[in-house]
């Protein structure tokens, strides 16, 4: 277990100590991975199902009363919901919430696409939209995807990609096609556990990477584990297979912190969650974690100032 002490020593001489507290105070945190829903609500919520520990009410508040304590003031929310106006509904948090410094829309390409885009645009809290990555592989989809991306770039706003390692190789090629758009990986590129690597992700995140214009989020990283809830492993030299990897691909400049909470709850707890990835980036350096906390989420989102 070399690298398990390495990492060790090299977080223990950033670090006095790797408890849940706020690390440093010059350190700029934007989780740019976060959800917020309220199921109360007369029309009730599409995600999470009935029955499940993600059905509760979700907002800012109870987020920040976790994230604070490592200086995480800050987060992109990314939507989960199908329904169009709930991207309404999470600009109008935005606009009581200023821990909200970005929006990641949901919007599904079809006849519709463009009005509701330019409409929620008009907002500057919304930085872009996320779809599903098979989208770009769906035939049936070709052209409102073609058209949708275009109007991205026009725009300046980005797309996020969340679905399978095996559609990584329509989002390269859809990355040289429209070379102005920029595109975030959500989860890692589904990598699967860290220690038991799904085979085709490794070739396609290096083909991925090539790409100049495509961030990695450095996200769900405990929900790759198959385990009881909660009970994700701990150990930061457990994920190394996926953190040395991404860092190897995409270098300093191109990967960015996601929580992925309250999902995130699946695997284990938002101090663990932040803690692995802050022992990881610590050791590469300080500059390295700045960019990896807030700089390159904001060259990817461009996210506002809210004082």
């Amino acid at each position: 277990m070399k690298r398990r002490h390495f990492l060790q020593a090299a977080s223990a001489a950033v670090l006095p100590s790797i408890a849940p507290a706020v690390q440093s105070s010059s350190l700029r945190v934007i989780d740019t991975h976060t959800h917020f829903y309220d199921p109360t609500r007369p029309q009730g919520v599409p995600w999470p199902g009935k029955g499940t520990k993600l059905y509760r009410k979700v907002l800012p508040a109870d987020w920040l009363a976790l994230a604070a304590r490592h200086g995480c003031c800050e987060t992109v929310v990314v939507e989960a919901s199908p329904w169009v106006e709930d991207n309404q509904w999470v600009l109008d948090l935005a606009a009581r919430e200023k821990s909200i410094v970005g929006f990641v829309g949901h919007l599904d390409p079809g006849p519709d696409f463009e009005g509701h885009l330019r409409r929620f645009s008009k907002n500057p809290v919304f930085r872009g939209i996320r779809w599903n990555s098979g989208y770009l592989v769906d035939a049936s989809k070709s052209d409102a995807v073609k058209a949708g991306v275009k109007l991205l770039a026009q725009l300046g706003l980005e797309l996020d990609l969340n679905g399978s390692c095996t559609n990584l190789q329509a989002a390269a090629k859809l990355a040289v096609e429209v070379p102005d758009l920029r595109i975030v990986i959500n989860h890692l590129g589904a990598s699967g556990d860290p220690q038991d690597l799904r085979p085709e992700w490794k070739p396609a995140i290096r083909e991925i990477a090539r790409r100049p214009n495509v961030f990695m989020k450095v996200s769900a990283l405990v929900e790759q584990i198959k385990c009881p809830e909660g009970q994700a492993p701990q150990d930061t030299a457990y994920y190394l297979p996926v953190l040395d990897y991404l860092w190897q691909q995409f270098g300093p400049d191109r990967l960015i912190y996601g929580s992925n909470w309250p999902v995130s709850d699946k695997g284990s707890s938002y101090d663990v969650v932040f803690r692995i990835v802050n022992e990881f980036f610590s050791s590469k350096g300080s500059e390295a974690r700045r960019k990896y906390f807030s700089q390159n989420s904001q060259k990817v989102y461009q996210w506002l100032e809210r004082s």
